[in-house]
């Protein structure tokens, strides 16, 4: 009964998506509230294709004209230069501004935020008879701190192709920073992660452009659902090649050494985070969460913890959703549980070459970028290919 309930949570089709926005000015000016701005220029990035609804927002609280600026880079420098009192600013853009090494959170102030609501494309997605049919489903590790709901950035971009016909899974593992060029776009590439301000459809449209393929599912997940899962489960126990410290959100020190240590949820997600300080950057995370993804499935095998499976269940929900409906999962699971096969599982990465370039969403600002490797492309593609094979 918790199972199905479970299940139906998951796969509840939700008709709109939220996005949240914040109002930032300056900490040296005198604007402590939203009146303040009355009269003011404000400004926005263009490229949001739901700048009318956000406009139209503001539009109840105050009176003020919009400028509109191409990128994050020249909406922060407008504001700096004095041509906007004020910038408005969707909330997964925060980290994105951190990571660029400009200053600007350290000298501006939230002085209003609000949300709105966005219905949900009608998504045309080929489906198929996952029983017996090869599928690929895309696995996205979402950033947001807020509801799986929210609109953030991708920070995990695994896709699964899963050949039911000869029990083989091969899992392919996409770098955050991959330098592509966003589905539907002209112009600059940008990083995949970045791909999910745009919505989760964009990472999936961006990622069947690079690899030429057709994804038939996706599976978003939050960070909430490592750490609740990491928890229930008593913590696990990981080997790190390299020492290291770093903080969790809530500013909680988690201390790494080389070898065997056991982490708990909150340690265990700032362990796969990490990239700046491993020797391999964005590869060596990779492989971190393909150590992590098998100690949780290790440990769950366990039947200390198969007793424990509607606490499982509870520390999960709330924290991802798909678009595989209840009906395919359930039929996949009792076909399963008939034939009782075993699944052999592959993982893999595409790999590339970290330089500073421009990017489509923060414009000149130059970032840090992975250029993909076209061999290892071309040696992925094969690969999905032959686990697509009947």
């Amino acid at each position: 009964s918790n199972t199905v309930d479970f299940l139906k949570k998951i796969t509840k089709k939700e008709e709109y998506k939220i996005q949240k926005y914040s109002v930032f000015v300056l900490n040296n000016s005198n604007i402590n509230e939203i009146n303040d701005l009355e009269g003011s220029n404000l400004g926005f990035i263009s490229s949001n294709l739901n700048i009318d609804k956000v406009i139209s927002k503001l539009n109840k609280s105050i009176n003020y004209t919009n400028l509109n600026y191409e990128n994050i880079g020249t909406l922060v420098y407008g504001m700096y230069n004095n041509e906007i009192k004020a910038i408005v600013l969707e909330d997964s853009y925060i980290q994105l501004i951190q990571e660029s090494n400009l200053t600007f959170l350290e000298e501006s102030k939230i002085i209003y935020s609000f949300e709105i609501k966005i219905k949900k494309d009608a998504t045309q997605t080929k489906k198929i008879d996952i029983n017996y049919e090869p599928f690929i489903v895309y696995i996205s590790g979402s950033d947001s701190r807020g509801t799986i709901y929210d609109v953030s950035r991708s920070d995990v971009n695994i896709l699964a192709v899963i050949n039911p016909q000869n029990n083989k899974i091969l899992l392919l593992t996409i770098p955050r920073d991959y330098y592509v060029q966003l589905h539907g776009t002209t112009g600059a590439k940008d990083k995949l992660t970045d791909a999910g301000l745009y919505g989760i459809d964009m990472s999936k449209s961006t990622i069947e452009d690079l690899l030429d393929i057709e994804i038939n599912y996706y599976v978003k997940v939050s960070f909430n659902t490592l750490v609740n899962l990491v928890d229930v489960l008593d913590g696990i126990d990981i080997y790190s090649d390299t020492a290291f410290e770093g903080f969790t959100q809530d500013r909680t020190k988690c201390i790494y050494k080389v070898g065997i240590q056991h982490l708990n949820g909150k340690c265990t997600l700032r362990f796969v985070r990490e990239r700046k300080k491993l020797s391999g950057g964005d590869r060596h995370r990779g492989t971190n969460q393909q150590q992590v993804i098998t100690k949780i499935i290790e440990k769950l095998k366990q039947p200390k913890y198969l007793v424990n499976y509607n606490n499982i269940l509870k520390s999960m929900d709330g924290t991802f959703e798909t678009d595989i409906t209840y009906d395919e999962i359930t039929n996949f699971i009792k076909y399963q549980l008939t034939n009782l096969t075993n699944w052999q599982i592959k993982s893999i990465s595409v790999d590339g070459t970290d330089i500073m370039s421009e990017t489509y969403t923060f414009g000149k600002q130059k970032l840090s970028v992975m250029v993909p490797d076209e061999k290892t492309i071309e040696i992925a593609k094969e690969k999905i290919k032959e686990y697509l094979e009947k």
